[in-house]
């Protein structure tokens, strides 16, 4: 794949393969100043008759990237692209065990949490006319303000 022309989502070239380094593919460009960028392999699709690598991402992407020097830093570079390595851990991995801004947690287990009362405890207290609303849980109207006497 090492020197094959790369091509980018919008048909542009940004260069060519200097080498494939783990789950990377090391793209250069430029004349008297060349420059490296990572492509994460997700994004790489290699055409071995035409020698072409095209990728399902935009030349802008691409050259927004991560100057790579010596070694890529996949972390960054995986954040870059919007991958899943590039983010950390969340805190409930399997431990199952729900903190209080974890965004499984349910829309009941937040009522709860705040001392709400979750809305299918308050439909069972209507339905069994506990409520203050009036009699057997049937709503009371008020009188109308304007209506004369």
């Amino acid at each position: 794949m090492e020197g094959y022309e790369v091509v980018t989502s919008d048909g542009r070239n940004v260069g060519r393969v200097a080498e494939v380094r783990g789950e990377n593919v090391i793209v250069e460009h430029g004349l008297l100043r060349k420059k490296r960028h990572a492509i994460p392999s997700a994004f790489v699709h290699t055409d071995d008759d035409e020698r072409v690598v095209r990728l399902t991402v935009s030349r802008e992407l691409v050259e927004s990237s991560p100057v790579v020097e010596d070694r890529p830093d996949a972390k960054a570079i995986a954040e870059h692209y919007g991958l899943a390595a590039g983010e950390r851990a969340p805190e409930t991995h399997g431990d199952g065990e729900l903190l209080p801004d974890d965004p499984a947690r349910s829309a009941e287990q937040e009522e709860l949490r705040t001392g709400v009362e979750p809305a299918a405890a308050q439909r069972a207290r209507i339905r069994e006319g506990k409520s203050e609303a009036g009699v057997r849980g049937r709503q009371i109207i008020p009188s109308d303000p304007h209506e004369g006497p």
